[in-house]
């Protein structure tokens, strides 16, 4: 694989996992537009550990309040951190088992330039209504069960390329009443342990295949998914401070309508 190829699908990856526009989509486009071949399950595997690596450096201390709270709570003390540690790995059962029964079932039937861009459109549709006609009253602190089984529940959608994992989570979790930065947290929380058990499924296909080898182009492609990705988010929270998601509403619309165009042969 070309080192220009590595470099612009890690950067896309890096960009793209916690912005709601869909990586998955994305890395099925961009090889497409360019002309080039499938990336392979390595290129894959990288870049999924180097944007895990970055959510889980730039969340390190709610991580690090989630893991002592675990500890404290073996010890038969409630804690906050125990709390929301239960509430993130509650949030990812749908999708372990969703992500188990799609690839058995679904595989790559779905990875069409027509899925890709109805659900960029109407989930980018879906995102702006949520944004707009919810209360922004809820922090984490305040969800519940109930939320978090729901928000879950949202994430399977993900499954189909141009959704965004990202994007559905957190306009579930608008639609429930969390503010803005406060559903992009625990969307980004919910995707440490999603991201990790699929790069651990992609990992494993390698293994069995016996195609594992770590060559410099993994490497730099683990390396600038994590700098892109950190950055990403860093400037995702920073809009959230003060702004809406209508700019990432904007290019999904009009993404989804150009893709649709050229699916439908009206350009």
């Amino acid at each position: 694989m070309a080192l220009t190829q590595i470099i612009v699908l890690a950067i896309v990856q890096g960009i793209t996992e916690f912005l709601p526009i869909s990586s998955s989509g994305h890395l099925i486009l961009v090889p497409w537009v360019a002309g080039w071949a499938d990336q392979g399950l390595m290129l894959d595997v990288a870049v999924h550990l180097g944007t895990l690596g970055a959510v889980t450096i730039y969340f390190w201390r709610d991580i690090f309040s989630m893991a002592t709270g675990l500890l404290r709570l073996l010890r038969g003390r409630r804690d906050p951190g125990a709390r929301l540690a239960g509430q993130v790995l509650v949030g990812t059962i749908p999708v372990l088992v969703g992500g188990y029964l799609f690839d058995l079932y679904l595989g790559d039937a779905v990875r069409s330039l027509e899925v890709i861009a109805w659900a960029t459109l109407g989930f980018g549709i879906l995102l702006y209504v949520s944004d707009f006609m919810s209360m922004t009253v809820k922090r984490i602190d305040h969800s519940s069960y109930l939320d978090v089984i729901i928000i879950g529940l949202a994430q399977v959608l993900a499954l189909i390329p141009g959704t965004s994992r990202s994007g559905i989570t957190i306009t579930a979790a608008r639609f429930l009443g969390f503010e803005r930065s406060e559903a992009a947290r625990f969307s980004m929380l919910l995707s440490i342990p999603t991201i990790a058990a699929s790069g651990l499924w992609l990992g494993l296909k390698l293994y069995k295949a016996d195609e594992v080898e770590m060559t410099q182009g993994v490497v730099t492609a683990a390396g600038l998914s994590f700098v892109t990705a950190i950055l990403s988010i860093a400037a995702l929270m920073a809009w959230l401070n003060r702004s809406s998601f209508t700019p990432f509403v904007i290019y999904r619309v009009v993404l989804g309508v150009v893709l649709l165009a050229f699916a439908y042969g009206w350009i």
